[in-house]
């Protein structure tokens, strides 16, 4: 066999999907799987879904690219759904959630004029490139590349406390998870986001809430800081935005905007017209009656996962469609996620003993059923 010029960045699991339909992935031998991950929460609706790919196919059609040095009505139309749907009042278009973290920091740093200090938490991620990986609040992501971008501090998640201790003359924003996704499915205290709205306010300073992993739908909200009723001034978002087609925006209110001028950011292939054409449908297709079922089936999911009763599960907990099922430490999660995957079901980790659990929103309830005795199986056999 020839050898792979592919970088071995991955631990990746000797097995290719080739094609897709609905919550079902198959192999290059034709063996089914139940998709219980979406590409680490990216394609929501499913794979081949009609009405997305046909907007796809639709666009490409058209035009595949141009610049954004010209009027796109396309980006228009995307932006303004998601400033309503939001409540913020402008949208920068990028690739990637790691790009959509790095803008926010510009703009943050920007506004702040002159003020350069940014807080985030132990357990975050917020990307890999060097401002989005200084802002993440874990060692193990820094390993081999510091210095690191200077200007950011990490204080324990879900601590208000440790964030006003934190802030500086210098500080000019807060970045976190609404829920941190590869920390481990960690949800913070009770009404947390709305504290941070409420510090960040009286100090003067921007809250900058990622979500990445919990926005597009995910936790049962469009974004999920909604839960809170509160505002953010910046939100980076992507993953699950244009199902599978690379896509991320940064979402900012006017007075964030207003520092932002031609030339202080941009990107050659941000809001390609076929990744924003699928977008806008995805949009669409998150109306108020598919976030009601999102929170229904996921609440389904959450009982069914605390009715397993086994001894080696010691926490569940998420929001909506986001789950993570947290084991005894003599239990390792990618151990379940390699046995699952044999079983038929494509599930992901977060830390050495959580399991990630990221279905599509079309997913039933008796898949659902088909996972919780399959988990239970595996589980005992371990």
């Amino acid at each position: 066999m020839q050898k792979s010029a592919l970088l071995k960045n991955y631990n990746r699991y000797p097995i290719e999907f080739e094609r897709g339909n609905g919550f079902f992935l198959y192999d290059t031998t034709g063996k089914e799987y139940i998709d219980f991950y979406c590409g680490i929460a990216v394609t929501s609706f499913g794979h081949n879904h009609p009405t997305l790919k046909a907007a796809a196919i639709e666009q490409i059609n058209k035009l595949w690219h141009t610049s954004n040095l010209f009027s796109s009505s396309l980006q228009e139309s995307l932006a303004n759904k998601l400033a309503g749907k939001s409540g913020m009042d402008y949208v920068f278009f990028s690739n990637s959630g790691t790009e959509a973290n790095e803008a926010a920091i510009k703009f943050a740093r920007k506004w702040g004029n002159g003020k350069s200090h940014i807080i985030s938490t132990h357990g975050s991620f917020h990307g890999r490139s060097y401002g989005s990986l200084s802002a993440t609040g874990q060692y193990k992501f820094w390993n081999g590349f510091q210095p690191l971008v200077p200007g950011f501090s990490h204080v324990p998640y879900g601590s208000l406390s440790a964030i006003a201790n934190a802030i500086t003359d210098e500080t000019t924003a807060v970045i976190v998870e609404s829920i941190q996704g590869e920390g481990g499915v960690n949800e913070p205290p009770e009404n947390y986001l709305k504290g941070l709205r409420d510090l960040c306010s009286e100090k003067n300073i921007l809250l900058i809430v990622d979500e990445i992993q919990t926005g597009i739908g995910r936790t049962g909200k469009f974004y999920s800081y909604q839960h809170e009723n509160i505002i953010p001034d910046i939100v980076s978002s992507a993953k699950g935005l244009a199902n599978g087609i690379p896509l991320g925006a940064t979402l900012c209110s006017k007075e964030v905007a207003a520092v932002i001028k031609p030339g202080d950011h941009g990107s050659t292939f941000g809001g390609n017209p076929v990744a924003v054409a699928v977008a806008n449908k995805v949009v669409e297709l998150l109306d108020d009656a598919a976030l009601d079922g999102i929170t229904s089936i996921g609440n389904i999911f959450m009982n069914g996962l605390h009715g397993l009763h086994h001894s080696s599960i010691k926490n569940i907990r998420g929001k909506g469609l986001i789950i993570g099922v947290e084991f005894s430490d003599a239990v390792q999660s990618k151990q379940v996620a390699a046995q699952m995957l044999e079983e038929g079901f494509v599930v992901g980790t977060a830390g050495e003993h959580v399991l990630r659990i990221l279905p599509p929103f079309i997913i039933t309830q008796n898949e659902i059923a088909k996972f919780l005795l399959t988990l239970k199986k595996v589980i005992s056999n371990l």
